[in-house]
């Protein structure tokens, strides 16, 4: 999903506002040791110009505003021609 996510540049594309995005959860991370100082864990949603979601993603964001870890958002749901490709989270039962 990934390359998906990369090849249709919806990152790119909601930077130049041909989607927006909609906070759906944040927390403090302590989850990158690497990092000095505190990260945020954020859930967003890309939508375009209908309010419709078009990805899911989540990122590791510093105080700075910037995108920690890769430094690009990790795609976790993407519909593209019509099609939902989702991470399936793995059950710990």
């Amino acid at each position: 999903m990934r390359q998906r996510f990369n090849g249709g540049k919806y990152f790119e594309k909601m930077i130049a506002g041909e989607f927006t995005s909609r906070l759906l959860e944040s927390n403090v991370s302590t989850l990158l040791s690497a990092e000095t100082v505190e990260i945020t864990s954020e859930m967003l949603s890309y939508r375009d110009l209908q309010g419709n979601e078009v990805a899911r993603v989540h990122q590791f964001v510093r105080p700075d505003g910037s995108i920690a870890a890769s430094g690009k958002p990790d795609p976790k749901r993407l519909l593209e021609n019509g099609i939902l490709y989702r991470i399936e989270k793995k059950n710990t039962v």
